[in-house]
């Protein structure tokens, strides 16, 4: 069996709607991971960059499982002693709900030089209005 290669010119890319309300912030987040790396396509190589255009809505309608809210924090530190900063899920989710899906699918992609390309492709917005309206092909709401 013979492997093809596109050029990265003759690479398409589709535009996915994924709205993700009430929907669980892991499961939704693969499912935007899968269709960033381009898990999708039958011509997948996985080093090469197929993935598709995510556009997420409804960022902050999303739900977690269990005390997730209470008890996941994150963690920031600026290299300086004594600079470790903690926010937990919900003072993330008041602050900015976008950060959270962003920072859920960035540690689901390969961790590569393909990555920052990747996530340049994810577009997430808080509510239904998004400024990507006319570049839908298809639509995927899941």
């Amino acid at each position: 069996m013979k492997t093809t290669h596109l050029p990265k010119e003759k690479i398409k890319r589709n535009w996915h709607l994924v709205n993700v309300k009430d929907q669980i912030l892991g499961r939704a987040t693969s499912q935007i991971a899968t269709l960033l790396i381009g898990k999708h396509k039958p011509n997948l190589s996985f080093h090469h960059d197929h993935g598709d255009y995510v556009v997420v809505i409804n960022a902050d309608k999303i739900r977690v499982t269990g005390r997730k809210l209470k008890q996941k924090i994150y963690y920031r530190h600026s290299g300086y002693a004594g600079n470790l900063r903690e926010l937990t899920l919900k003072q993330m989710m008041e602050k900015d709900p976008r950060k959270v899906i962003h920072h859920a699918v960035n540690g689901m992609l390969p961790k590569n030089k393909q990555r920052k390309d990747r996530l340049r492709r994810l577009k997430v917005f808080v509510d239904e209005k998004h400024t990507h309206q006319d570049k839908f092909i298809e639509t995927k709401n899941g």
